[in-house]
């Protein structure tokens, strides 16, 4: 048989997963053996073979136990020098290529609010849960000033906590001088546009300074960091008061974290779902104005849909990741929850573009409102055995005068066999806890870290080829059916791999019940989703805020009682 040469040896350690360590590859006897020994054998390498899939001759076997003890050498060379979470690969990913069509530069970050100034409402409570777009109006008509508001958000904020677990932290001190300057700003002639003045809060793994950014997670409850994200720069300039840092499952996984379960406020006996947990839970409970959010893998919109509440996944790229904790690079999206769609307009419009610090952070242009009009919006459906006039969120839209097309989604590849793209990421990101042994407060994340550490190379590319196949069925299907956006279609997984922006909004069905006929509590209401084209999210929550003033539905709110 003929020797390899470098390049097969490569390839072959590589396949067998020897990238990432033979001691995380073999048996725990054989890893204790490198780590005593320092030496590799035949019979070790004769044993990561099940990893990739290879049977090798005893030849072969022998040529790559030389090049493994010299890997072994280099990686030892990488783990002795730290990295730190913030730290990206040099590899960035780009959904779209860059002469997709939207591509350019917009510097002009201004929108308009389309609503109008409504009356201040008889109450507090009632005051807490109007959308952004008309807390806004109200003050700049001075009919409320933003220091009421923050006051009314942090009490409410005390008074439901304890039942609904949704704050790691209050800001209230930065709160109360936020919200001063921003009054002194507005009675001084200057506006800083749709958000100046608004309460909100961040889902605990954006950075701000002074603060403990805790991930959720018992390991780091008490870490403080320097950095203050993009996103929070952002909100800041554009005059937005930060009340609290709300929690998240631990290192963005699910609704449990290290202070207990975040709860959803319509049925206080579940959890609001996750990772976003308290960032849907206090806008839904009508704690803040509007939170933002993170999504990987349906952190934003399976939280809005357990809370009823609006939530914006944004095309991935859309905004920056910078000061944010990453969990899975190419995947890692921030977006707005709210009270309302055109809340998500005004948000994502202050957030949006690139900031030369995340590198897959592009700048394209958003326009709000949308340059087209609803009527001519053409929207996609999945069938699914019921009538047209069966599916109410299908009958709304031909009401409001779009043009309905069936589709169907790509299943080439399956989207679910991308998931180590997932844990890999992941995996590296929180190799120090692996390696340190470190699973107290972390739930399911050490199990997913180790299948991560269990995966090739090799495999890791391959999955990442299919999904630029994935990218191309979806823009593809897109542009055969001649639609800019569909409804639902079960695509949580697909387009969180291929990057597309869903919103999530009430749906008509069972919302108009009286509340009588729920023991006089308001029903919560059903949830479905939109999904739109690649910085496609002016047509998407044009489609959107269209249906929602079709329906009224943002205006229900949840029959909150104390702890």
């Amino acid at each position: 048989m003929a020797r390899w040469n470098r390049r097969h040896v490569l390839q072959a350690l590589s396949g067998l997963g020897i990238f990432a360590s033979l001691g995380n590859v073999f048996n725990r006897a054989l890893a204790d053996e490198v780590s005593r020994s320092g030496k590799i054998t035949p019979e070790m390498i004769a044993q990561a073979e099940w990893v990739a899939g290879l049977s090798l001759s005893p030849e072969q076997r022998d040529e790559l136990t030389g090049a493994a003890q010299s890997l072994q050498q280099k990686f030892a060379l990488l783990r002795a020098e730290r990295l730190d979470a913030s730290e990206p690969p040099v590899l960035a990913f780009f959904p779209a290529a860059p002469n997709h069509p939207g591509a350019g530069a917009d510097a002009d970050r201004r929108v308009t609010n389309t609503s109008a100034c409504p009356e201040r409402p008889e109450t507090d409570d009632e005051l807490a849960f109007l959308p952004v777009s008309e807390l806004g109006q109200l003050i700049r008509a001075r009919k409320v000033t933003s220091v009421e508001l923050t006051k009314i958000y942090l009490r409410r904020l005390r008074q439901f906590d304890p039942m609904l677990k949704c704050v790691v932290t209050l800001t209230e001190s930065l709160a109360l001088e936020q919200a001063e300057r921003a009054d002194q700003e507005l009675s001084d002639g200057k506006d800083r546009g749709p958000l100046h003045g608004i309460p909100w809060g961040a889902k605990d793994l954006i950075a701000y300074p002074g603060f403990p950014t805790t991930w959720g997670a018992a390991p780091f409850r008490d870490q403080m960091l320097s950095d203050r994200a993009t996103v929070a720069e952002r909100l800041d300039a554009a005059g937005a008061v930060l009340v609290a840092k709300l929690s998240l499952g631990a290192l963005a996984w699910g609704d449990r974290w290290f202070g207990g379960l975040t709860r959803n406020p319509w049925n206080t006996g579940q959890g609001s779902s996750g990772s976003s947990a308290g960032s849907a839970a206090a806008t839904a409970a009508g704690l803040v104005g509007f939170a933002l959010g993170s999504e990987t893998l349906g952190s934003i919109v399976s939280p809005c849909r357990r809370c009823s509440v609006t939530g914006l996944r944004p095309t991935f790229g859309r905004v920056s990741r910078w000061g944010c904790m990453p969990l899975a690079w190419s995947m890692d999206k921030i977006g707005p929850i709210a009270r309302g769609v055109e809340d998500c307009a005004l948000v994502l419009a202050a957030i949006h573009g690139a900031d030369g610090r995340d590198h897959s952070a592009v700048t394209r242009p958003f326009a709000w409102p949308g340059q087209r009009a609803a009527p001519t919006l053409r929207i996609g459906y999945v069938e699914d055995g019921r009538a047209l006039e069966d599916r109410d969120e299908l009958r709304i839209f031909r009401e409001i005068g779009a043009t309905l097309t069936p589709i169907q989604l790509p299943q080439d590849p399956p989207a679910h066999a991308l998931h180590p793209i997932l844990n890999v990421e992941a995996a590296s990101v929180f190799d120090d806890l692996t390696r340190t042994g470190v699973e107290e407060g972390l739930y399911r994340w050490p199990a997913a870290f180790r299948e991560g550490q269990f995966t090739p190379a090799v495999e890791y590319l391959r999955a990442q080829r299919f999904r630029g196949r994935l990218i191309e069925r979806m823009n593809e299907m897109f542009d055969a059916a001649n639609i800019d956006l569909y409804v639902d279609g079960q695509d949580l997984v697909i387009t969180n791999f291929t990057g597309h922006p869903t919103v999530v909004l009430r749906k008509a069905a069972g919302a108009g019940d009286a509340e009588a006929a729920n023991g006089g509590v308001t029903p919560q209401p059903e949830m479905f989703t939109l999904t739109g084209r690649l910085f496609g999210e002016s047509a998407l929550l044009t489609a959107a805020h269209a249906y929602e003033q079709h329906t009224k539905l943002h205006r229900l709110r949840p029959t909150l009682r104390n702890a």
